[in-house]
């Protein structure tokens, strides 16, 4: 019996477990992985390169709180909803799994984008195949021992080591009921082309060029802090850190000053140093492509206030601040997962608008100002999936993770999290004849 027909028959033995149970294994998990989160934060460090003094955390705050948090609320947003009964007819809809749920899951944050899929997933009576990125391979092999030791039924969730085209297979396979895939606009396009002969659900969560604006009302020196850290933080190898930011004119010399002083006082170096706050790229080949677009950018006129010195095929790149920039440059218009930031001036909150819209990316959106009503109506005006005030790079579990354009489509968290995973099921019980 292959993997996803033992994931089949998992599941609908599993389905028909009471929810109160399937909360109490999943919490079980979550506590398994905060107890090993130092370990868990050491092997991350060696897989891809973020410091090991922040890469615990990543179990300890991010996973664990998203995990608590679609546990709290699965049984409100799994439970029947019910139109009035009126003696005759009693009618509802059940929320029911879709069946197997294939997540596919990238190196950058790989606990945190497959924490997304797989617990609403599982609490909603799904059985789960993931598939990570071959960069991180002990993620899967962590889940899969945290989910024996809560006492996960075998076969409810398996992972599978393949490659692109098997993984196509799978993504193609009628016994798969729902498909989570986080990566690249690319990746996403494959994904969709494997699931073109069949009618299967899916969420993409794909690139982005997420943007700041500075209005001249900002908190300064916080809001420099908020956005270097946004910048910076994983070496900048986040679909929602921040790539390009947007300062008013008045304030945008104070601003650029303080923003390269403080990105200067990283310290480049090995990730298990504990003294080490921005580790290397993934890969030299991802270093390289954001040495490209700095030069390119510098070749048409930006300059670089912060970030030379580094060596071109070293893995090791420090962080990259540039002023003079504009749209034409791939620095501001296309993805650079990297630590490398442009910075531009702005006359007033519509071209700040215009220029944050002037992507084909859409995922988050930061607003930095102290007038809460005007935030939120720029905001209205963003084309984007979210929108903060005061806040950049985080996840709030309790808020849709979603995107536009070719950020992709779907939705993960919140409430929203379990419409994908379930399929409705409408009981319409005449009592009598």
């Amino acid at each position: 019996m292959d993997v996803l027909d033992r994931a089949v028959e998992a599941q609908r033995r599993w389905g028909r477990v009471p929810l109160v149970e399937r909360i109490a294994v999943v919490d079980r998990m979550r506590e398994v992985m905060v107890t090993d989160a130092d370990a868990i934060g050491a092997e991350i460090s060696v897989e891809m390169g973020r410091p090991i003094a922040y890469s615990p955390n990543e179990i300890r705050r991010g996973f664990d709180e998203r995990a608590r948090h679609m546990a709290a609320i699965a049984p409100s947003c799994l439970a029947d909803l019910s139109p009035a009964d009126d003696g005759v007819i009693r009618r509802f809809i059940r929320p029911t799994p879709v069946g197997v749920v294939l997540v596919l899951a990238p190196w950058n944050y790989p606990y945190l984008t497959s924490v997304n899929a797989i617990v609403p997933a599982l609490l909603a009576g799904n059985s789960v195949v993931l598939k990570m990125s071959s960069q991180t391979p002990t993620v899967a092999h962590r889940y899969a021992a945290a989910f024996a030791a809560a006492g996960l039924p075998d076969g409810v969730f398996q992972f599978v080591e393949v490659d692109h085209d098997d993984t196509a297979r799978m993504v193609a396979d009628d016994r798969v009921g729902f498909v989570a895939f986080t990566g690249s606009v690319p990746g996403g396009h494959a994904v969709a082309r494997a699931a073109a002969g069949r009618f299967v659900d899916m969420n993409l969560e794909l690139g982005g060029k997420d943007p700041a604006y500075v209005r001249a009302d900002a908190a300064l020196e916080a809001t420099i802090a908020e956005l270097v850290d946004g910048s910076f933080f994983n070496s900048g190898q986040s679909c929602c850190a921040i790539e390009r930011i947007y300062v008013d004119r008045s304030v945008f010399d104070e601003f650029v000053s303080g923003f390269v002083d403080l990105a200067a006082g990283y310290v480049l170096g090995d990730p298990l140093d504990p003294a080490t706050t921005l580790g290397p790229m993934v890969r030299t080949s991802a270093a390289e492509a954001v040495r490209d677009q700095v030069d390119a950018a510098i070749a048409a006129g930006a300059t670089r206030l912060l970030g030379e010195g580094d060596r071109r095929d070293d893995v090791f790149l420090p962080p990259q601040v540039l002023v003079g920039v504009d749209h034409s440059m791939s620095l501001m218009s296309e993805e650079t997962f990297g630590p490398a930031i442009g910075i531009m001036p702005v006359d007033d909150d519509d071209e700040a608008v215009a220029l944050m819209n002037d992507s084909r990316y859409g995922l988050t959106a930061s607003i930095w100002t102290a007038d809460l009503d005007r935030a939120i109506e720029l905001g209205d005006r963003l084309e984007t999936g979210t929108v903060y005030m005061n806040r950049c790079d985080y996840l709030d579990p309790a808020l849709a993770w979603t995107g536009v354009k070719d950020t992709g489509r779907g939705i993960s968290l919140s409430a929203l999290a379990y419409g994908p995973v379930t399929r409705p099921k409408s009981f319409h019980l005449r009592r009598s004849i």
